[in-house]
Parts: structure tokens; C-alpha cells; sequence
């Protein structure tokens, strides 16, 4: 038999893409002085440069957004542009949505849209747009190397030179991992700055992954999402902080971890070098950190907490300061943040002992989820640090004690933490069912939306106490814990007052006074800054945050 291989078609297969991809820069060369796309002509250059039905990279991150593209893809005509399936880590400009609406999108895979939730889910519902999938941030880019390989990339940078290299400064975020899949995938990157220069400060990205630059009408768009005003901080929240350091942080050791977007993460940061620091736990937790540089953590830097900060992405008006503490942070030669958000998101998952984050929905086996009735907030990179990873080999003291048994193949757990609410604008937050179990049914998902499922939860903090599901005997006796830190919810109805007894002589369930904690106590007077002006004081003036942001 004859085996040998056909002579040519392989190789005409190979080169398909390269040769799709020389052909529309080729119908695009009217429009460009080089890799430099006039400003004026970039419309009619989207519009030849993306086919209908094209699989598009939309640089929506956390904190940054490829606005200038967005607003410019908006404008294209839908009868030349048409059904795009885009792939946004996080839709966060009104624009994004905007090309549902006008057909210029009809499919998205996404990971978060907190900004854009309410808007999204009603599009949905509308029929408007369809969902690929909500996957997490590391899922989203491990795809595009595999089944979401985009034709296109429109993405953003500080600045470029004339060869197409580019300087994406403090905000490196999402960019270089969606331009390396895109570009060795034989498509095409379109990258807005915000200047063109002789001479950058350093090179993030080389020229060689890069088609097409343009000078962009305005700095890009830059959010900061992380950062809380500590005057916003309630009493309660403090409480469950104080409830979060004594009972999780101080119990098991932990010095490596990652805090989630919130105002008692938020608080925590704040405790660390007044509450934290009265119980003498200053170098004993807390020092090592994968985390954007939240401002609610200068006191923490400035009073000796903190050790080390790896960072997702930077947050606006930190960048002076983050140049400051090079001892700190993860900084280049010329002084500025280095972020990658898809090594920090590594980093959070395998490198860290505790992930602690906020929900806003759980039910009576502690699974929990952001997609909720009428909004659709997606989960950014939340289960991916909120899970146990089975591939993690290394040890450290906090992932040992919750290791069960002295078995030989025994193993450590990762801590992860939920802080809930129990109750919020007197909806209660602890349900028998997730919403987003009728959402997925309604929207046709394969599976439903869970942000992190129940059996990777370790503990559990509300307002009324703490409850460590991970001494729970069986199912039963977690559901019993949950219910009873559950307050005034339909999960408290499960409660009863002899188990709930014996859960606490067993330390599952801790009450704050079984902490040492007197509820009187919990108060705002305890942060180490109350306000966004004393977050700059502490900072010695190099914080200098958003005008939306300061009270003067």
C-alpha cells in the first residue's frame, strides 16, 4: 500500500490564512503610512479589513478598554459588517452592546460585564445577542489558542513606534496573551495608542506581532474597578472582616493570597494595620499578594504588612505610587507597573493559599453565582482563584491544615472564602435556588451558570458569623452550618437551635463572640483611613485618584 502523503494539499491548507490575511491588509493599503492607519479613514479601514461572521478580539479588560476601536467599529455599516462573533474578557463600553443592537455582533464569549450586566441580560432576552459561553478569564484566552482563534484583534497600548512596537505601560493587562493568539494564528492586530513615539520606555510587545497602529482621538478609556472609597465601608462590613482575620486569617496562617472586588475585602485591607495588627499578626499573614494595587492596601504597604504585589492591572491614579515601591510591586526599568493579568490569574489559582471574594446570590449548598435575574454579570477570573486546584503539588502551613486524615495520599485544600450579605436592600441573598439556574434554562445554556460551586468552598462569612464547611461532616451537617450564619433568609429556615449548639462546641460554626469578637466593636473607626483624602495622606501625596473619585 502506498502510504506517502499527497504532494500538495496540505500545504495549500496551511497556508490559506496567511494568504486571507496578506489579501485584506492588501485591500487596506490605501489607508496606511506604513503599520500607521490615518485617523480619519479608520471606519472605511474596519470595514474592509473585517469579513462578516469574522471572529474578533474586542480589548475590553478589566481596567482598560480598546474605546477608540469600540466607538469606531460601532459606526461601520451593518450590511458590510455584519454578525460578528467577538470575544470580550469584559464588556464594559456601552458600544459593546451597541453592536448587538445594530447587527454588526450577534455572538459573544465573554467573562465578565459588571458595568454592562443589567443591559446585557435584557439583550438577551430580547434575542438580540447569543452567548457562546461566561467563562473565566484564563478560559476565554486558553481558547483563543484552540477553538476561538480570532481573524482579528482590535487592542490598545500607552504608545508605539513607527515599527509597530508597543509600550502598554502599568495597564499591560489582558494584551500581550490576545495579541499572541491572534498573531501566530496568521491574524490580524489592530492596535489604538495614545501617541506614536521615536522612543518608547520599554518594549511589552514587538513589532513583528503587530499589523496596524493608530493614533487614537483620546487616552484609552481606563476604569478603576478595584478601588473602594472607605467612607462607603458599613459598620457591618467591618464586622465581617474582623470576623474574616480572627477566624480565617489568623487561624490558619495565611500569607499568600488574593482578595476579590468589595467593600469587606476592602475592609480587611484597611484592619490590617490597626485590628490585625492589636491581635499581633503583623509578618505572621498577609504578605504576599496577587492583587491590582488597591489603594485601600497603601496604609498596609506604608505601616510593613506587605511584602510583595503581583499584579492583574493597575488602577488609576496608583501609577505614582506603584513607581515609589519598586520593592513592592513588579515594576520595569523605567519605573512602571508591570501587570499581566493572565500570570497573576496563574498565580492567584496555584501560587496562593486563600481566595476570599464577595457574591451576590448563594444557595443552601453554598454554590454561588453573579448572574442573577435581569443581570448578567459574568465572573471575570473569580473560579478560577475561588476553587481547589488538583494540579498544585507545593505545600504551605495554611494549605496543609485543611488537610483531612493522615491517609498517605492525603493532600492540602486551597482556603476559599465567600463574604455574603446576608440580606441587601431587603432582598435576602441566601435562596433555595440560584437564579441563575431559571436563567440558563430560559437562555438555552448548556450548563447553568455557577460562579463557584459549593464542594470548593472552604468557609462561609456573613454578618451573623462564620461557618467552616470544611469540618462539616456530610452534606447535611454544611447545609446546617450555612443556615446557621443565614440570618433572616428562606436557607435559616433549616436551623435548629440544639445542632446549631454542637456545630459551635465543634468549631464549625463561629459566632463573633466565639471569637473574642463583641459586635459593639465592629465599627468604621477602626480602619486605618476613612476616606479617600486619607488614603492620599497615607500615600504622602502619590496616590492621586480620579476626579470622580475624590470629596474634597
Amino acid at each position: 500500500m502506498d502510504a506517502s502523503p499527497p504532494k500538495h494539499s496540505s500545504r495549500r491548507h496551511w497556508n490559506s490564512r496567511g494568504e486571507d490575511k496578506r489579501r485584506r491588509l492588501k485591500q487596506i493599503a490605501q489607508h496606511l503610512e506604513g503599520k500607521l492607519v490615518r485617523r480619519d479613514s479608520i471606519v472605511a479601514l474596519l470595514e474592509a479589513l473585517i469579513h462578516a461572521g469574522d471572529r474578533v478580539v474586542l480589548e475590553g479588560n478589566n481596567q482598560k478598554q480598546a474605546d477608540f476601536l469600540s466607538r469606531s467599529l460601532v459606526q461601520v455599516n451593518p450590511a458590510c459588517v455584519h454578525d460578528l462573533h467577538l470575544l470580550v474578557p469584559s464588556i464594559s463600553r456601552p458600544e459593546h452592546l451597541t453592536l448587538f443592537e445594530r447587527g454588526i455582533a450577534r455572538r459573544v464569549d465573554f467573562s465578565f460585564a459588571g458595568p454592562q450586566s443589567v443591559r446585557l441580560a435584557q439583550l438577551l432576552e430580547e434575542g438580540k445577542l447569543e452567548i457562546g459561553s461566561i467563562g473565566t478569564y484564563v478560559e476565554l484566552y486558553a481558547r483563543m489558542l484552540v477553538d476561538l482563534r480570532p481573524q482579528v484583534a482590535l487592542v490598545c497600548a500607552e504608545q508605539a513606534d513607527r515599527a509597530g512596537n508597543l509600550y502598554t505601560g502599568a495597564n499591560t493587562e489582558d494584551t500581550p496573551t490576545i495579541v499572541e493568539a491572534t498573531a501566530f494564528a496568521d491574524g490580524i492586530v489592530l492596535a489604538q495608542v495614545n501617541e506614536v513615539v521615536d522612543e518608547l520606555p520599554r518594549v511589552d510587545i514587538p513589532g513583528s506581532w503587530i499589523d496596524l497602529i493608530v493614533s487614537a482621538d483620546r487616552p484609552f478609556a481606563l476604569e478603576p474597578l478595584f478601588t473602594r472609597d472607605p467612607s462607603r465601608i458599613s459598620d457591618q462590613q467591618v464586622l465581617m472582616a474582623m470576623l474574616a482575620i480572627r477566624g480565617i486569617y489568623e487561624h490558619h496562617g495565611v500569607t499568600s493570597l488574593n482578595h476579590g472586588i468589595g467593600y469587606a475585602t476592602a475592609a480587611i485591607e484597611l484592619l490590617l494595620p490597626t485590628y490585625a495588627d492589636s491581635l499581633g499578626l503583623k509578618g505572621r499573614i498577609c504578605r504576599n499578594w496577587v492583587l491590582n494595587p488597591h489603594p485601600t492596601l497603601i496604609p498596609a504597604i506604608e505601616s510593613g504588612w506587605v511584602e510583595s504585589v503581583h499584579c492583574f492591572g493597575s488602577e488609576a491614579g496608583m501609577e505614582s505610587y506603584v513607581r515609589a515601591r519598586p520593592d513592592i510591586f513588579f515594576t520595569g526599568a523605567d519605573g512602571s507597573l508591570r501587570s499581566n493579568r493572565t500570570l497573576a490569574q496563574l498565580a492567584g489559582q496555584y501560587a496562593v493559599d486563600l481566595f476570599i471574594g464577595a457574591t451576590l446570590q448563594m444557595d443552601a449548598d453554598a454554590n454561588s453565582s453573579t448572574v442573577t435575574l435581569g443581570r448578567l454579570a459574568g465572573f471575570g477570573g473569580a473560579p478560577n482563584m475561588g476553587h481547589d486546584p488538583r494540579g498544585r503539588r507545593h505545600t504551605s502551613p495554611a494549605w496543609l491544615s485543611l488537610m483531612e486524615g493522615a491517609a498517605p495520599l492525603a493532600r492540602g485544600h486551597k482556603l476559599v472564602v465567600q463574604l455574603i450579605e446576608t440580606t441587601r436592600n431587603g432582598v435576602p441573598a441566601l435562596v433555595d435556588s440560584l437564579d441563575a439556574i431559571s436563567v440558563g434554562l430560559r437562555s438555552g445554556m448548556a450548563i447553568t451558570p455557577v460562579m463557584i460551586y459549593g464542594d470548593d468552598v472552604s468557609h462561609v462569612v456573613s454578618e451573623a458569623g462564620l461557618a467552616r464547611l470544611y469540618r462539616a461532616q456530610g452534606l447535611e451537617e454544611r447545609r446546617a452550618a450555612l443556615a446557621a450564619i443565614a440570618g433572616a433568609t428562606p436557607v435559616a429556615r433549616h436551623t435548629d437551635a440544639k445542632r446549631t449548639a454542637s456545630l459551635r462546641a465543634r468549631g464549625i460554626v463561629a459566632f463573633p463572640e466565639d471569637l473574642g469578637i463583641q459586635r459593639g466593636e465592629a465599627s468604621r473607626a477602626l480602619l486605618a483611613a476613612g476616606s479617600i483624602a486619607e488614603l492620599v495622606e497615607w500615600s504622602g501625596g502619590l496616590y492621586r485618584p480620579p476626579d470622580r473619585l475624590r470629596r474634597d
